[in-house]
């Protein structure tokens, strides 16, 4: 008898579900069936809305901007993948789409800093854009998504890339700054 899943999985499960829970309590709109592992955390639930069958594994951070300004900042799909230590910084609006899958270390954004001369880097305001994320994605390790960018379908960001511009569905883009090179139809 594998008793694996009694010692380790099934307390994990029960902490998820839980942390779940608390958030729908504190007002986060989500699908069923989430899975969300510890070591992780969410502030202003109520601008985070869930579908269905996510996983997000440790240390996974959903970040709303702190403002009160109305609507939903984080809206994410239905069966995505968020591998360990990801963080989503929405200072506006961040899209994630259905079954996707992203890699450990991911940060996604909408917003900058501005600056220029005589500007302190700490009292720089906030620049907020939107990003978008199609449906069967797949973002590589350490990626970073910044502010303003739309992936279509079925896009593959190479692990390390800085996506700094938008790229149509089917791209497969990797660099700093991310470069389109090739299309998923020229891979068949």
């Amino acid at each position: 008898m594998n008793i694996e899943p009694l010692l380790i999985r099934a307390p994990r499960g029960l902490a998820s579900r839980i942390r779940l829970f608390v958030y729908r309590l504190l007002g986060m709109r989500q699908g069923s069936r989430n899975r969300m592992e510890g070591g992780g955390r969410c502030r202003r639930v109520k601008k985070i809305e869930l579908g269905s069958h996510n996983a997000f594994t440790q240390g996974c951070w959903l970040w709303p901007n702190d403002n009160d300004a109305a609507g939903v900042r984080i809206r994410i799909g239905s069966g995505n993948y968020f591998n360990r230590n990801l963080m989503i910084d929405a200072c506006n609006r961040i899209e994630i789409g259905n079954e996707n899958m992203f890699g450990p270390d991911v940060y996604i954004t909408d917003g900058d800093h501005s600056f220029g001369e005589g500007i302190s880097p700490k009292g720089a305001a906030m620049r907020a854009g939107t990003v978008r994320i199609g449906n069967q994605c797949w973002i590589g390790a350490k990626a970073v998504i910044l502010k303003d960018v739309e992936l279509g379908d079925g896009c593959v960001v190479g692990a390390g890339a800085v996506v700094t511009k938008s790229f149509p569905a089917g791209s497969v883009i990797a660099g700093v700054p991310a470069k389109l090179l090739k299309r998923a139809a020229e891979t068949a």
